[in-house]
């Protein structure tokens, strides 16, 4: 490696050499260090980096924990994942040496965190947490870390899990009334509710997707907004590939919307965003009188509605693109009859267990 001064811009330049992925040596430089001692301080952290050393920083780490997981991961996930770390973990863990983070840190990290009252809710105070404890369990694997400090401290519990959010059939129809005059957006709101989907899915369709004499749309990919660009990859999970039965009204209602599209049937059924939903979403609230909620909680309440008919968590799961487990787990509170529906059931084998008994002693007795 070595330092110069660009005489043009009078700025400095380390100029460092490096094995690319197939073994071939190369050289390359970085500039616009405004001082050599600048310089010499990134100097330093690219040699620790290149060499694998845990003394490197925190943020010299997250270049490689970049370098290595980035092309492994879905564009929006990664997204997702740094948008975390720049905001939330890099701010506090930046210049600790990766060697030095102790428990404790990582405690002081999260009392941080939920110092800001309301601010977080419990939910994503842990997956914040998880991305940190994955970033040290990288570490770990592949550069030599003895342990996972984030894993001893565990997630932070800051109280139970928020109050899902949700309409009730009455509340959804209200607002679906004032929707009505905003033309392609009760379409929107029509498929979000009545199939349960997710809003990514949603404006991922084409119309190719649906077939209005089975009644069913096809779910096999999602869309995302990123840097300015419209993105379309695989659905969140495998699991979420799926066909969804829909009912008869809602077929009627694709077939009036998709025969508007006639001449622009190429592209998204829904040439919009999730920002876009939301907006429309607020002033359907205030004009129907109904509680805000969520786009996504749109899903919730389409699970809530087939909870309260009587559906299986296996069957909802099948629908919406989850585990039946995932199902019992997040709407177990949506269940109102199963734990009533135990305790009489079990009244009903204890009094028949005493009424055989008594049987019993009475043929016994001779009675």
């Amino acid at each position: 490696m070595g330092i110069y001064m660009d005489e043009k811009t009078e700025k400095w330049r380390v100029v460092y050499s490096y094995t690319d992925w197939s073994g071939v040596r190369r050289q390359t430089s970085k500039r616009g260090f405004r001082t050599k001692r600048e310089a010499r301080k990134w100097e330093q952290e690219a040699k620790l980096r290149m060499e694998a050393s845990l003394n490197m920083t925190f943020q010299s780490f997250i270049e490689l924990y970049e370098a290595d997981r980035r092309p492994r991961v879905k564009a929006s996930t990664w997204m997702i994942k740094d948008n975390i770390m720049r905001s939330k973990i890099l701010p506090f863990f930046r210049n600790y040496r990766m060697s030095d983070i102790q428990a404790k840190d990582v405690i002081n990290w999260q009392n941080g965190l939920m110092a800001r009252g309301e601010a977080y809710t419990p939910d994503y105070l842990r997956s914040i947490h998880a991305e940190l404890s994955a970033t040290f369990n990288h570490a770990v694997r592949y550069y030599g870390l003895p342990k996972n400090p984030a894993r001893y401290v565990g997630a932070p519990h800051k109280g139970a899990r928020h109050e899902m959010q949700f309409w009730t059939r009455d509340e959804y129809l209200r607002f679906a009334e004032e929707m009505k005059s905003r033309g392609m957006y009760f379409y929107i709101f029509e498929m979000l509710y009545w199939t349960g989907m997710r809003a990514g899915e949603l404006l991922a369709l084409t119309a190719g997707d649906i077939d209005l004499d089975e009644g069913t749309v096809k779910i096999s990919k999602t869309y995302h907004r990123m840097a300015g660009r419209d993105v379309i990859t695989s659905p969140k999970t495998p699991k979420s590939n799926r066909t969804v039965t829909m009912p008869v009204f809602l077929c009627d209602e694709m077939r009036t919307y998709m025969r508007s599209k006639r001449g622009r049937r190429s592209g998204r059924l829904f040439p919009v965003s999730k920002y876009h939903i939301t907006h429309e979403m607020k002033l359907g609230c205030e004009r129907a009188g109904v509680k805000v909620i969520r786009v996504h909680d749109l899903r919730h309440s389409h699970v809530s509605l087939l909870i309260n008919m009587g559906f299986s968590a296996l069957a909802i799961g099948e629908r919406v693109g989850h585990e039946a487990e995932k199902i019992t787990y997040r709407y177990a509170h949506l269940f109102p009859t199963v734990q009533t529906e135990m305790a009489a059931r079990l009244e009903v084998a204890r009094d028949q267990e005493i009424s055989n008994k008594n049987d019993s002693d009475g043929i016994r007795n001779g009675v």
